[in-house]
């Protein structure tokens, strides 16, 4: 036999070590709760959204449990709670070449609005799907990042385009008049949009040719869209009109349960529910 002394010495450990280790194996593991917790409210968010999203998701609820943000991110780590982003593919572009002058670029990379319905964006977006593709095209807010109107499509033709812009400009105020800003698609350059939006007033804005930071909002909007919603997932025998329900579904999400933390931790209608900007 040998002394705890000599154990500890051949270990080349203080005894110290030995004892706080021995008396924490014995407390058992004080976060057992939380990381039941976080692996629920991970899995519920398809194994999308990061330590930021979970730490708040602990507070809020009847039972909060109160961690700090580098413990969730530890304990994320240990559980293999890893976020299922995959590498973007190309996206898809629908410029044609100078088909009309372009407008001027009246956003410059600030995409900032201090109320609603005052800057606007939009662009297309492909989804390659085993039973092919599908299109889509949103106007987004820059007041909240909510989505005022989408239009899904197999087809990226002016029809998807302008059918989302009237249905934003549907729920326009009176005296209400956008920056509408996008990129040099030929789906902007066509009479069709730009009588849409000379009708219903309108500013048109556009990037410089070839430059997506230009529009860099509704790219950003586009990535998370694909990281948390398509990328990661089999699409395998799901059908273009399955595909398309699915899609509308995670949108009116997006708009209604999604929070962000830019929002106050509040999902962008919850957001203008509290300003009083919806009902």
């Amino acid at each position: 036999d040998h002394s705890l002394r000599e154990l500890t010495d051949s270990l080349r450990i203080s005894k110290s070590s030995y004892e706080y280790q021995r008396a924490s194996i014995a407390r058992g593991d004080k976060y057992a709760r939380v990381r039941r917790r976080i692996v629920e409210i991970f899995e519920a968010a398809n194994r999308t959204r990061g330590y930021r999203y979970v730490t708040r998701r602990l507070r809020d609820g009847e039972d909060p449990v109160v961690v700090s943000e580098k413990v969730v991110r530890r304990l994320m780590r240990e559980e293999g709670c890893r976020v299922v982003y995959l590498k973007r593919a190309k996206g898809y572009s629908s410029y044609a070449g100078e088909i009309s002058d372009a407008p001027d670029n009246l956003v410059e990379r600030r995409f900032h609005a201090d109320a609603p319905n005052r800057l606007w964006l939009s662009d297309i977006a492909e989804f390659g799907l085993p039973c092919g593709k599908c299109y889509l095209s949103p106007v987004l807010d820059c007041f909240d990042g909510a989505l005022v109107s989408w239009s899904i499509s197999a087809s990226p033709d002016a029809a998807l385009a302008s059918s989302s812009l009237e249905g934003a400009c549907a729920a326009l105020l009176p005296g209400e008049h956008p920056v509408c800003h996008t990129d040099r698609g030929c789906h902007y350059r066509w009479p069709g949009w730009i009588a849409l939006c000379e009708r219903n007033g309108l500013v048109r804005s556009m990037s410089k040719k070839g430059c997506s930071p230009d529009n860099a909002a509704m790219e950003g909007f586009f990535g998370r869209l694909k990281n948390e919603f398509f990328f990661h997932r089999d699409w395998r025998g799901v059908t273009m009109e399955e595909f398309a329900a699915m899609l509308d579904a995670y949108l009116r999400f997006y708009n209604e349960g999604r929070i962000k933390e830019s929002l106050g931790w509040k999902s962008p209608m919850q957001y203008r529910r509290s300003l009083g900007l919806a009902a």
